[in-house]
């Protein structure tokens, strides 16, 4: 009995001594190493989509809509039949105009006639000179009436020609605002047709980041380089994502907003698969420069702290110790560390909560998102 007491106690001591242990292991925090390298630079600011082109498909004349040509939020071509306006009125005042032309000229024939009988007898004196030249006023008035009754004939089968309204522009046309049946006219906006490749970004910054696109602009807007040639803009998608084509500068506006202290630019990017619509919001970014022998860090692991800045360094022994860092420019997913750390240094970026000040951890490697096992 006394052996199986002690036996019991020595094993009770045993699990004691390891739940102690377990209790005592330094907690597990994820860490990154501190990495030196060249960093460009950006420009960021919010942008809006636009078509290159934003052509309103208006009737240039007043009738009734018969028909739609085209599917809507379809490719159209420039030219294409997109409506058709009721014929039937241009129609009816074409032949009546063309009726007033014949009589015009039939009376210009009448008077040619006039001119050419009493020409003769007016020299013989057989008649008064006075008639002739009644004859040949007649004649110059009856020639500007033909001529007039030719413009109304011309002007009335451009109304006819305007009945059927056509894209002036390639691109995507949108949603009809004129339905089959409604009387419509010059005021009427029947759809649009956006050209969208090149498709626009408008987006505005500051008058000290323009001076650094100043050149580049200033050589575009004097011909001395072409519009496209250098493809500095990115433009990164309202779901984070970078669009695949770089774009170019298109214009500056003429002058700076006082009230806001910015200046309106717009850039253009090749567009060929209509991916990109007008509307559309995203960010343009373009490099303004580069850091060199830049030291990084992941954002998550950077500490504010009532405008100060740390970060949580690991070092060989596995031990904890509170750094202050200057920080400096926000670089996708990691920051610019201008003051605080070395190269090769590693800080903790996931579970800066369980670590304090000396304290001992365990760690693996952070793995930012999107870079999983």
């Amino acid at each position: 009995m006394i052996m199986l007491a002690l036996l019991l106690a020595v094993s009770l001591t045993g699990c004691s001594k390891k739940e102690v242990t377990a209790a005592a292991a330094p907690p597990e925090v994820e860490v990154a190493g501190v990495v030196q390298q060249d960093v460009p630079l950006y420009t960021e600011c919010i942008s809006t989509l636009d078509g290159y082109v934003n052509a309103e498909i208006r009737p240039q004349v007043s009738g009734y809509l018969m028909k739609q040509n085209y599917q809507e939020g379809t490719v159209v071509h420039k030219g294409q039949t997109l409506f058709e306006v009721d014929p039937r009125p241009f129609e009816a005042a074409l032949e009546q105009a063309k009726g007033q032309l014949a009589q015009a000229e039939a009376q210009l024939g009448k008077t040619k006639l006039d001119v050419a009988r009493d020409t003769p007898l007016a020299q013989q004196s057989a008649i008064p000179q006075a008639q002739l030249d009644n004859d040949i006023q007649s004649n110059e008035s009856a020639r500007a009436v033909v001529a007039a009754a030719k413009a109304q004939v011309d002007q009335v089968r451009l109304n006819l020609s305007f009945t059927t309204v056509r894209s002036l522009v390639d691109g995507i046309a949108g949603v009809a605002k004129g339905q089959i049946g409604d009387l419509v006219g010059p005021t009427t906006i029947l759809t649009t047709v956006s050209q969208v490749d090149p498709i626009k970004a408008y987006f505005a910054i500051s008058e000290g980041e323009y001076m650094k696109f100043a050149q580049r602009i200033s050589a575009v807007a004097e011909g001395r380089r072409k519009v496209g040639e250098q493809k500095v803009l990115e433009l990164v998608l309202s779901d984070g994502s970078i669009y695949s084509r770089k774009g170019w500068v298109v214009l500056a506006d003429r002058q700076v907003d006082a009230k806001t202290g910015t200046i309106r630019m717009a850039g253009a990017f090749e567009n060929p698969g209509g991916i990109l619509r007008p509307g559309m919001f995203g960010r343009i970014r373009a490099v303004t420069g580069t850091a060199k022998d830049a030291l990084l860090v992941p954002q998550r692991s950077v500490v504010e702290t009532q405008g100060s800045y740390s970060v949580v360094v690991v070092d060989a022994v596995k031990r904890v110790s509170i750094r202050p860092v200057k920080t400096g420019e926000r670089v996708g997913q990691n920051w610019i560390i201008t003051e605080g750390v070395q190269p090769g240094e590693e800080v903790i970026a996931d579970g800066i909560q369980k670590a304090k000040q000396g304290s001992e951890v365990r760690t693996k490697q952070f793995k930012p998102a999107g870079q999983g096992d």
